[in-house]
């Protein structure tokens, strides 16, 4: 935990926590670990490769849109607390908005043919949430 410390202090990584309202469903204690900066990444993994051919392209696009939407929302002066959610049989929002009372939900998408499940459980223990989908095709108006 240390290193991960240091690392947030110097804005090489940011961490986020997870969404509960003790459901005994829902993961509590645990955070996302993510790069602001995806070179920095690239070197400590020294992995170059096109994103074409990566195994871990859909992790790069999760963490690309959780980034770039963290420095929208900074940048635009818009404050709010941010979260992911998981639960203990794997149901996950990659990240969420809770501005004024009212959760925001992306999922991360880098594939946009593949399918997105919105968990429902979510969406009924959240009453009143959304849940938008992210991916290469509409990303933009959610990140600039």
């Amino acid at each position: 935990m240390k290193y991960i410390d240091v690392l947030e202090e110097y804005f090489v990584i940011f961490r986020l926590g997870a969404l509960s309202h003790n459901l005994r469903k829902e993961i509590v204690k645990s955070q996302n670990v993510y790069f602001c900066d995806l070179g920095v990444r690239n070197a400590i993994l020294r992995s170059f490769t096109p994103l074409a051919l990566r195994a871990d392209a859909g992790t790069l696009w999760e963490n690309f849109c959780i980034a770039e939407r963290l420095k929208y929302t900074d940048n635009n002066g818009l404050r709010m607390n941010r979260y992911f959610w998981r639960t203990y049989d794997q149901q996950e929002i990659d990240y969420i908005e809770e501005r004024d009372g009212v959760l925001t939900g992306y999922e991360c998408k880098w594939n946009p043919n593949k399918k997105t499940r919105i968990p429902t459980l979510f969406l009924e223990t959240y009453l009143g949430s959304t849940v938008e989908r992210l991916d290469p095709s509409n990303y933009w108006r959610y990140l600039w």
